[in-house]
């Protein structure tokens, strides 16, 4: 069995695991993509809506496969910055929300045309703070 196989279904394992007794109320996958053909991407997504719809699923992903759907909408996408340092994430800027609700782009042809960024003015009113791992003071 190839590893984008097991890696496949490890995901729908994790998405699928709901019975009578137990629902997940959150399952977050980190590039489920990886090793996946890239044809397999539109049934992984499909998974992943499908399991959205009883549980919050979040999902990190550089794969443009994977959002290049019109059921990616921009209300459901954050995007990332990463410089001196710092990590930020917010909403898509303006611009590709308003290219994908004219349906001009998806949201993987943006992230193909590298278009796919945080908002700035959110970015800009975002306080950046450190999280206190562990009940310890940060210096």
């Amino acid at each position: 069995m190839s590893d984008g196989t097991l890696r496949a279904l490890g995901v729908l394992t994790a998405l699928l695991q709901s019975n009578i007794d137990f629902t997940p109320t959150l399952v977050a996958v980190e590039e489920p993509e990886t090793a996946l053909h890239p044809a397999a991407s539109a049934a992984l997504r499909d998974a992943l809506r499908r399991a959205s719809e009883d549980t919050q699923v979040i999902v990190t992903s550089h794969s443009p496969d994977l959002l290049n759907d019109d059921s990616v909408g921009p209300d459901c996408l954050l995007a990332v910055l990463s410089e001196g340092g710092e990590t930020k994430i917010a909403p898509i800027d303006g611009a590709a929300r308003k290219l994908m609700q004219d349906h001009l782009f998806s949201a993987g042809e943006l992230l193909r045309l590298n278009q796919l960024v945080p908002d700035p003015v959110v970015l800009e009113n975002q306080e950046t703070k450190q999280a206190d791992l562990f009940g310890g003071a940060s210096q």
